[in-house]
């Protein structure tokens, strides 16, 4: 559930923040390059600093909630909100990959067919839905790709920020794997989780690896 929804949310934003760079506007330099500082902060201190954010007790939400009157903000107690907090912290982190990935493969694209659609008078949507996509899609399939196998082995952050809690909300299998073989001392049915884990995830690439010869191809 995490790295689906995770994945996608970077996804939607790199695709859209590519988009936004690839133009020639003024200040979209600077942009570019404040866009990818998230991704170079090693991630135990990325998730430092959201767990001072999301404290209950002197957190910078609590913070803002108290001084505009309202109430402490509970994010790490409570299931879901550690859960989409979890999330968001991921989203923030990663979102810079997959937008230099699918920033790449922008302008890398042929820029002929662009130009004859505007010769034909079409829009912006209608040259992104018929060209920009379409030859796009091997590129955002390749990102979609890589970052899924590295979502799979988030552990950093979510050991600094909630070591799976509260209950099992962010228990993810980095979590579950860690505490079964250094808690429990189940060393081999830790292996055996991670082993399973990795086969599936080598499974995907392949799988995805194909799809891409055939988009290739066709």
């Amino acid at each position: 559930r995490f790295v689906g929804l995770a994945v996608a949310i970077e996804t939607v934003l790199g695709l859209l923040l590519a988009l936004f760079c690839a133009r020639e506007l003024r200040g979209v330099r600077f942009l570019r390059t404040t866009l990818i500082v998230p991704m170079v902060i090693t991630p135990v201190v990325v998730a430092i600093v959201f767990r001072l954010i999301y404290a209950t007790d002197a957190g910078m939400l609590t913070a803002v909630s108290e001084r505009l009157g309202g109430d402490p903000v509970q994010i790490l107690s409570d299931p879901t909100k550690a859960f989409l907090g979890l999330v968001a912290l991921d989203v923030w982190e990663w979102t810079p990959l997959m937008f230099l990935i699918i920033l790449a493969g922008l302008q890398s694209l042929p820029v002929e067919p662009f130009e004859a659609a505007k010769v034909d008078g079409a829009g912006a949507w209608r040259m992104f839905w018929d060209h920009t996509l379409p030859m796009l899609k091997p590129v955002v399939a390749i990102a979609i790709v890589l970052r899924t196998i590295d979502a799979f082995g988030t552990f950093d952050q979510v050991f600094v920020l909630t070591r799976g809690g509260p209950g099992e909300a962010t228990r993810l299998i980095s979590i579950f794997g860690y505490d079964t073989a250094f808690k429990f001392q189940l060393v081999g049915y830790a292996s055996a989780l991670f082993i399973t884990v990795g086969l599936l995830v080598l499974g995907v690439a392949l799988v995805a690896a194909r799809l891409l010869r055939r988009v290739e191809t066709a």
